[in-house]
């Protein structure tokens, strides 16, 4: 009968587009989409898609040998390290950070000074005169002087002075050679007695031949 005769033929229209490679498919099916993780291993790692297209993930940039997303982006530098993951240095000392600090120049830790002469100009390191330290204060670095006297040996009192110290004796004495030690100070070589003078250690004292008293003023005799 008619009827089963258009049954048959919607049957057979049926399995003709459910078979795998048939000729007979009614229309052409779209290519499937690769999968995020197939194309992802297709173009390499740290690659992110948009509705733009596919680009470097943020951090990353493309290495100029393999073409892929594999050179890491340090936003604020690495000065004498070297950039090993997205702002995440390593450091010459072994240690890691978002940066790492600029070795000391050739002329140390506070930079240089121009030495000039004859022969022409040079850069030195920038120092302090003796007797100074440099310190960093809050408008700049500034030479300061040292206080010796806190490790000073003075015998007597230590003075401290612009650049240097010096060692002071009390009454009587005097300071020796070493400008460091104090020493007795014979005050009867000024002759400060009318007739006899006895010196000890840090003063002296006068005295009268016989038949003469000591003045009040203990050093005239009368």
């Amino acid at each position: 009968p008619p009827v089963m005769l258009v049954e048959l033929f919607f049957q057979a229209a049926c399995v003709t587009l459910v078979l795998p490679g048939g000729q007979g498919r009614v229309y052409p099916a779209r290519k499937k989409p690769a999968s995020f993780a197939v194309e992802r291993r297709r173009v390499g790692p740290h690659v992110c898609f948009s509705g733009l297209g596919g680009g470097c993930c943020p951090g990353w940039m493309l290495a100029p040998g393999s073409g892929q997303c594999t050179l890491p982006l340090c936003s604020f530098g690495c000065g004498s390290g070297f950039c090993i993951a997205p702002n995440l240095c390593s450091c010459p000392d072994g240690e890691q950070g978002i940066t790492c600090p600029e070795p000391p120049g050739t002329c140390g830790e506070y930079g240089c000074d121009l030495s000039c002469n004859h022969g022409g100009c040079q850069e030195v390191a920038r120092v302090c005169p003796l007797g100074f330290s440099m310190a960093e204060t809050a408008n700049g670095v500034r030479c300061t002087d040292i206080d010796e006297c806190l490790s000073a040996a003075c015998e007597g009192l230590c003075v401290n002075t612009e650049g240097g110290f010096v060692c002071e004796c009390g009454p009587g004495m005097q300071l020796s050679a070493d400008r460091h030690s104090c020493q007795d100070t014979d005050e009867c070589l000024a002759t400060p007695c009318q007739h006899r003078c006895k010196n000890s250690i840090g003063s002296y004292r006068c005295s009268c031949r016989p038949g003469y008293h000591l003045h009040g003023n203990r050093h005239s005799c009368v």
